[in-house]
């Protein structure tokens, strides 16, 4: 009979060959891979192909090829959008008592919340946010929210008997904390002044910042403000924390999935399997523009057509713009020329570069023939 230790001592040493002879496989096979030609390894690799190799067919061909595709369960659709209609009478409900309405679920809402709004909430005062636009200017809503209920206030003073005295506006700095202690102030009985916030996609690439949610949640926690909004991203509960959910937005969530093609919202994004180019840039400029006032168009017009007429240059000076603009009674003052440029600058349909002398120049970006076709659409 063997000992323990002798049994023990074969066991390491047959342990210890089986890793050796492991590592020796292993060994061999990388040493393998080394030594294989460099032809094969060439082939394995054009073999496997790159998206860039891909053909890729034109983008608006493909968004027309996509339109033609017929809409399936047309009947199911309507009867689950007719289940959401009857609902408008309960959420006009928590709106009233102070709540926010957040609408998830698949499929664009647009329609949806639009249509609830301008049907069932006719004594609210509503202003729409496109969150689906890669830029907005959220300062300007806000200031816009806050010039609403100072003409209210100046309306009723004036209806009031004895009140002749000059109102002095509470925000002249435009500051946003002055405009936001100014809006919490707001309180009545009267439900012809409140205003509804209505938000496409309050999680769009936009309004993704924390400042902005910031932004947004204490203009939703002001007395006579409330917002309905719709949200697409996954993770879209991760842009608030508990205060906001709960204290400012005060959200009542609503799974309302429509199943409808997000045919606005879609726009600003390229598709993946198609190659990008100028329609698509024309198309969104296009969409960006007629969100514009007349003005703002008129303005970017005379800009476009003197880079068509002066192609060498770097651009448009803005003294020769205000200039024009001036002549063609598009433009009072320097402030207002400046506040349409803002407008443009935030949708990236103007770049500003500096001229050689020195002069802060005006270009669109973009080439000649989109310009004209831009010009074209726009008439």
């Amino acid at each position: 009979m063997a000992p323990r230790g002798g049994r023990a001592a074969a066991a390491a040493s047959s342990g210890s060959e089986d890793e050796e002879e492991e590592a020796g496989f292993s060994r061999n096979y990388f040493l393998a891979k080394e030594k294989e030609p460099s032809s094969s390894k060439k082939r394995a690799r054009a073999a496997a192909g790159k998206l860039s190799d891909l053909n890729l067919v034109d983008e608006q061909v493909l968004r027309a090829s996509l339109a033609e595709i017929p809409p399936k369960h047309e009947e199911e659709v309507e009867a689950l959008t007719r289940s959401y209609k009857d609902q408008y009478r309960n959420w006009l409900f928590e709106l009233r008592c102070g709540f926010g309405l957040l609408m998830y679920g698949f499929g664009s809402k647009k329609q949806l919340l639009e249509d609830f709004v301008f049907t069932t909430l006719t004594d609210f005062t509503v202003i729409v946010i496109n969150g689906y636009l890669p830029s907005i200017n959220l300062k300007q809503v806000i200031a816009t929210i806050a010039e609403m209920f100072w003409d209210q206030t100046k309306s009723k003073r004036k209806l009031q008997p004895g009140t002749r005295s000059q109102l002095s506006q509470p925000f002249p700095s435009q500051s946003f904390d002055d405009i936001i202690s100014f809006l919490k102030r707001q309180t009545s009985d009267d439900v012809d002044d409140q205003v509804c916030l209505l938000i496409h996609n309050i999680d769009g690439p936009a309004l993704r910042d924390a400042e902005s949610q910031q932004c947004l949640a204490q203009v939703a926690c002001c007395p006579q403000v409330r917002v309905v909004a719709s949200t697409d991203h996954v993770n879209a509960p991760l842009l608030w924390d508990k205060k906001m959910v709960h204290t400012q937005y005060k959200w009542s969530w609503y799974h309302v999935p429509t199943f409808a093609p997000y045919k606005v919202e879609r726009v600003f994004y390229p598709l993946i399997l198609a190659s990008g180019g100028h329609a698509q840039t024309t198309k969104t400029a296009l969409v960006v523009l007629q969100s514009l006032t007349p003005n703002a168009q008129s303005v970017f017009r005379v800009l476009a057509e003197y880079q068509l007429a002066n192609e060498k240059e770097e651009g448009m000076p803005v003294s020769s713009l205000y200039t024009k603009c001036r002549e063609r009674f598009l433009v009072s003052s320097q402030v207002t020329l400046n506040s349409h440029l803002t407008e443009f600058k935030d949708h990236d349909l103007v770049k500003i570069r500096k001229h050689s002398d020195g002069q802060d120049c005006l270009r669109i970006p973009l080439v000649s023939d989109a310009l004209e076709k831009l010009l074209q659409e726009l008439a």
